[in-house]
């Protein structure tokens, strides 16, 4: 069989996104999103977000097979995230591409949208290496996997046990007064900050809580401790020193997800460490990834920016796997999973 031409849709959350992979090669993608619109609230507001999907959803895949110079006839199969992430969201997305694989008589993929997150690098750096690990920072997930193979079988290392790394991020960011999202802003902060100027804890990794829990992650008591250290500076009327806050903040949750990702590569004799999703465009993150990478002879796999965030090429991408493997195409009715857990790849 000839390299698949696959179709990726993804609405997952506040992006709607379509691409076009043909084997490893991105031919086209596509992003519009509705970020401006949440801005205001200080979060996705869920009905906002698929009231947005509706009206992008035409635009975004008739433009992503119009860049990509292809029609449903020379397309294999349709891919879309049908979870985890919005109901309403998810819903737009995959009614939209169960009709679109309906007419033109094409199989359709509902996939994980976050395991879309370690097939997309693919693009950039080719196969996984046997006993790949795979760590999975965004807004929502904070997921250490292990890929036996990205199109059927990816074992649950460890995971966030309360706040995502990005949601900590995001309500320390409101505490400090910017708008959402603000990731952003902590990061351009940080670079100007001392990392050691304020203690902030490592959820964890200390204890009889890092010994039962060595792999997995917990960030809401880093956000509880920043937000009081805030609130004491406050009561007494002292000025707030934002980067040296933003820099402390940045480097304690880059240093735990560094060091457990590294810790999961010994464990797994693991020489590769794939890394995706949209926080990992931080830059302290991606500094102590690369260096501590070299330190432990670990090849650490970053995307480029726009593959981190949400996109229609990671799902197209792991459309492609699927059809590679022989994985049976979905049901036609197949559900959406708000909550999808990690080793489910496909329904």
């Amino acid at each position: 069989m000839s390299e698949p031409i696959v179709l990726g849709i993804e609405s997952t959350c506040d992006e709607t996104a379509a691409a076009v992979v043909h084997g490893r090669t991105l031919i086209s993608s596509v992003v519009a999103s509705s970020m401006e619109e949440h801005a205001r609230y200080g979060g996705v507001i869920p009905e906002i977000a698929s009231r947005a999907h509706a009206e992008a959803f035409v635009p975004v895949v008739s433009k992503a097979l119009a860049d990509a110079n292809v029609d449903f006839t020379d397309i294999d199969a349709v891919a879309v995230s049908s979870g985890p992430g919005l109901s309403g969201c998810l819903a737009v997305g995959v009614s939209g591409a169960k009709a679109l694989a309906w007419a033109a008589n094409k199989p359709i993929y509902g996939i994980n949208h976050v395991i879309g997150h370690i097939a997309v690098t693919q693009l950039q750096f080719g196969s996984f290496p046997k006993d790949t690990l795979a760590l999975i920072v965004s807004g929502g997930h904070t997921s250490l996997l292990h890929i036996g193979d990205v199109a059927r079988h990816i074992d649950v290392v460890g995971t966030t046990l309360d706040d995502a790394a990005g949601e900590c991020f995001d309500k320390v960011a409101r505490l400090l007064g910017f708008p959402y999202p603000g990731g952003p802003h902590i990061d351009k902060h940080a670079r100007q900050g001392d990392p050691h100027s304020i203690k902030v804890p490592q959820g964890l990794t200390k204890g009889k809580a890092g010994k039962e829990h060595p792999y997995d992650f917990s960030f809401s008591g880093v956000k509880t401790a920043v937000a009081r250290w805030v609130e004491s500076c406050q009561a007494v009327g002292r000025d707030i020193p934002v980067d040296d806050v933003c820099a402390s903040l940045a480097d304690s949750v880059a240093g735990v997800l560094v060091d457990k990702a590294m810790h999961g590569c010994e464990e797994y004799g693991s020489k590769t460490l794939v890394v995706g999703g949209g926080f990992t465009a931080n830059s302290q993150l991606r500094d102590k990834l690369l260096e501590s990478g070299k330190q432990h002879g670990v090849e650490v796999r970053i995307p480029d920016f726009k593959l981190c965030t949400d996109n229609g090429a990671m799902v197209a991408m792991l459309g492609v796997n699927l059809v590679e493997a022989g994985i049976r195409p979905s049901a036609p009715d197949f559900p959406i999973d708000s909550a999808m857990p990690m080793n489910v790849i496909s329904v």
